[in-house]
């Protein structure tokens, strides 16, 4: 089975987002004197802060422009956005908010919509979820009569916020609360957990009428039950400060019978939280949001999509593979190209589906100058090619100098119309030809390091392009020129924080000064391939007069030449001193096993770097590392309970000494940092089979009780992902995506069905225009055979898709307000089967709010 595709039984939840946060406007002004603030945004996960944008000083609309994308790692009940003002000596201010429950995504799909942020209140801030047992018995008192008692059985709450970071000191209040009675009692408060385990049990008195007694049977009064309902306060111990609310349920009496219940409860908001009596004065702001919730089967049922699509090179015509289709009947057609693209990857067959493609684009492409210069199918999966696999390429070649650039940046202005009085537009011309020699000087001198699929790509098109044009001695240049420079390198400059190059969008004298570089590299490029350029093809006219430094043969033949190498396909020996690729980098706690006895002040933040050789880290960014782990003496990466430290968010990495125990800031920092040392560990030779998943302190191992520090580990590892730090694939995941894309355009095969039917029977094109007329179908027959093959594949995936929902579906139990995924089971099931459902809920909520 390929690493990374599920076991025989398992069935995974998987979920990303991704998306941009544009802008704010319209802010509160600040009541000082000054009344502009400094702003950032950050993302959060319930509660928990997992995306953070660099800081906007002195505006009220500040513009973010940040990308950003992450797996999820944990289920969450909402997706927020939180407006900050900065504040040195003080606690961060919270302006205001966006919140949009998970349930709700799927609502702005498609839309653009500006949405007011909402005031933020601690009363509406709450996360996590209760588990209750209730049951009402009826009782014979002392005197005869019968009346009501209601029992609550408290058992365990989950997933409770972080407070300061830490894990709460939570209690529960449960109350019986009606129109004349407010009957409260008290749990023991649970120390620092998030997961508190109560299991304690209440009893509340229902008083009823005497005319029970008069009853041979139980019964409940209407008018009585209406009124009485069960309500469970989660609090955190404040000790010397205020108890902090952290949620509450509420539960009608009349709903329970004499048998028990018991279920789980998402802890909800107070009745006046979140609530205004003006909305429209905390400003907006816009966002881009991509959510992706995939159910993913086991491997085996994905064979026979997976062979259809890895065979789509070999079908002639291309246009009739399943391949080709799936880009024809998707709407988007990234959503159909990313998949793809990753698949064929996965299973190395990309090189000779881009060159199929290709030669059925060049057929139509008349001019030599506009070759792959068009958003086809061919231009896309390259693009998305040249993303997945030269991500590492990048950083190697642009990052060093980008860095500079953006962290010292010099006045670089050309433009005359927007000079300042005081610049100097000869300084400003030095400076911007400084930074083009080094970025362009950096780029030529890279082939080496261009990842090999990328050079047996550009080989295949440039072979296709002299083939086509064979009396251009050009083109076969600009073929390769068009994708590497004009598509790779000049957008990774004008956009290093897409390409994770910087960690947040340049400021606006930043990036004027990398679009201007950006557009020196494209041209630069195109010189290599069109050999001697007209100077008056430029609009600007500044554009012109910069160029006249650059015209001189050595940089045609530069270029020339760094095309020819990475359009080889020969082996190209590394230099045996290369330099190490980092792989992440940041800010995390650590603490190092059996330091200090006192393990709180063994936390120390530092600053950790991941390269392909070794684990750092530092006492600050840019210091030497006060610690390192060869990357070969790692024998395991794994979570640590959280009660080993009381402290979530914790992993643990397992080496030659003692366990570096580290705490990442949120969930979905500590799986990346997990995901990418077990990449690179994966294969070491002495990795361990079984791990203490806690620590071992005060003489024993707080999971299995063992007493010596070197006894084996209890608990199984758990399996790594593969060891490759270019390409991080799921195939059986890339099949589920592609599998729901053709199950949401169900009605679009069926149609390009009876496009194919009646070509075969009317010998020819049809006359008229229909809604099938956009479809290219050079061979009916070919595609008709296909369609058959995708619309029965679908069929089957739905079948299993049905049946492991199923399963889950009946062994869950959920109250009133977690019954969500419940409903949603149900409601696929009893459908109608006008056209298949995507059990996977593959949504890429292409939406654009503005909140």
């Amino acid at each position: 089975m390929a690493a990374g595709e599920g076991s025989e039984e398992e069935v995974r939840v998987l979920q990303t987002l991704r998306g941009k946060i544009c802008q704010a406007k319209n802010l509160v002004p600040y009541s000082g004197q000054n009344k502009m603030r400094d702003c950032f945004c950050t993302i959060n996960l319930d509660q928990e802060e997992v995306f953070r944008t660099q800081v906007v000083e002195k505006c009220l609309s500040p513009f973010f422009g940040e990308e950003f994308y992450f797996e999820i790692p944990r289920t969450f009940q909402c997706l927020s956005f939180y407006i900050y003002e900065k504040s040195v000596l003080q606690r961060d201010l919270r302006i205001g908010k966006v919140a949009i429950k998970k349930e709700d995504l799927s609502k702005y799909s498609g839309k653009e919509t500006w949405f007011m942020l909402q005031p933020v209140d601690s009363n509406s801030e709450v996360q996590g979820k209760v588990h209750l047992e209730l049951k009402l018995n009826e009782l014979i008192t002392d005197n005869g009569s019968v009346c009501q008692q209601l029992v609550v059985h408290l058992k365990e709450c989950h997933g409770l916020p972080l407070i300061n970071g830490q894990n709460c000191d939570p209690y529960a209040t449960v109350s019986v609360v009606g129109p004349s009675r407010n009957d409260q009692k008290k749990t023991k408060v649970k120390k620092k957990t998030s997961n508190p385990q109560f299991n304690e049990t209440f009893y509340f008195e229902v008083t009823r009428s005497s005319s029970y007694t008069k009853k041979s049977q139980f019964q409940v009064e209407e008018e009585d039950i209406e009124k009485l309902e069960v309500r469970i306060d989660l609090w955190n111990n404040g000790n010397l400060v205020q108890d902090l609310f952290l949620g509450e349920i509420k539960i009608p009496v009349k709903v329970l019978g004499s048998d028990s219940f018991q279920a789980w409860y998402l802890l909800q908001p107070r009745d006046n939280g979140n609530k205004s009596s003006k909305t429209d004065d905390h400003g907006s702001l816009r966002l881009n949001i991509c959510y992706a919730e995939d159910y993913v089967l086991p491997s085996q049922y994905y064979a026979s999509l997976r062979n259809l699509l890895l065979k789509s090179s070999e079908v002639e015509p291309i246009s009739a593979s399943s391949a080709y289709i799936l880009a024809e009947v998707c709407r988007d057609k990234y959503d159909a190209i990313l998949p793809l693209v990753r698949l064929l990857i996965h299973h190395h067959k990309l090189v000779q589906f881009i060159t199929a493609v290709a030669e059925l684009e060049l057929t139509d492409t008349q001019e030599a100058n506009t070759i792959f210069r068009g958003n086809s199918l061919a231009t896309r999966c390259l693009d998305e090619m040249m993303k997945i696999v030269g991500k590492h390429y990048l950083k190697v070649t642009l990052k060093p100098i980008l860095d500079e650039i953006c962290d010292n940046p010099k006045p670089c202005e050309i433009d005359p119309l927007k000079l300042k009085e005081a610049d100097n537009v000869e300084i400003h011309q030095e400076n911007l030809r400084f930074y083009v020699d080094k970025v362009f000087s950096t780029v030529v001198q890279s082939s080496i390091s261009c990842p090999k699929l990328m050079c047996d790509v550009f080989c295949s098109l440039r072979r296709l392009a002299a083939e086509r044009f064979s009396n251009d001695p050009h083109v076969q240049y600009s073929a390769v020129s068009s994708f590497i420079f004009l598509r790779f390198f000049a957008v990774a400059v004008v956009s290093p924080h897409t390409f994770h190059l910087r960690p947040h969008h340049p400021d606006a004298q930043t990036s004027r000064t990398l679009t201007l570089i950006s557009k020196a590299i494209q041209t630069l490029g195109s010189w290599g391939s069109l050999s001697k350029s007209k100077l008056s093809s430029f609009k600007e006219t500044f554009m012109c007069e910069f160029f006249k430094m650059f015209q001189e043969e050595a940089y045609i033949e530069a270029v020339k030449k760094f095309l020819d190498e990475v359009s080889s396909t020969e082996t190209k020996e590394p230099s045996v001193m290369s330099e190490s690729i980092h792989l992440k980098e940041g800010e995390m706690y650590k603490r190092a096993q059996g330091r200090t006895r006192i393990g709180k002040k063994n936390f120390k933040k530092r600053w950790f770097c991941l390269t392909d050789r070794e684990l750092t880290y530092h006492k600050q960014q840019d210091k030497d590392p006060i610690y390192t782990i060869p990357i070969k003496n790692i024998l395991a990466v794994e979570k640590l309970d959280e009660n080993a430290f009381n402290r979530k968010n914790m992993f643990q990495v397992i080496h030659a000494e003692k366990p570096l125990y580290v705490q990442a800031n949120n969930c979905v920092e500590a799986s990346e940092w997990i995901e990418a040392l077990c990449r690179k560990s994966r294969y070491n030779e002495s990795r361990l089979s079984v791990y203490h998943p806690s620590a071992f302190l005060n003489g024993n191992w707080l999971c299995c009780k063992a007493t010596s520090e070197n006894s084996e580990g209890c608990t199984p590892c758990t399996v790594g992902v593969p060891n490759d730090i270019q390409i991080e694939i799921d195939g059986d995941r890339e099949a589920e995506r592609i599998y729901s894309l053709f199950a949401i355009n169900m009605p679009k095969l069926q149609k390009m069905e009876e496009a194919c039917e009646s070509i075969a029977v009317y010998q020819g094109p049809r006359k008229e225009p229909d809604d099938y007329s956009n479809f290219k179908i050079e061979d009916s027959v070919a595609t008709f055979q296909t369609l058959k093959q995708i619309i029965s594949v679908v069929e089957k995936l739905d079948e299993h898709h049905d049946r492991h929902g199923k399963k889950r579906s009946s062994s869950a139990k959920y109250g009133k307000k977690i019954q969500l995924l419940g409903k949603f089971l149900n409601q696929r099931h009893t459908a109608t089967n006008g056209f298949r459902r995507n059990w996977s809920s593959f949504h890429f909520l292409k939406i654009l709010i503005v909140c």
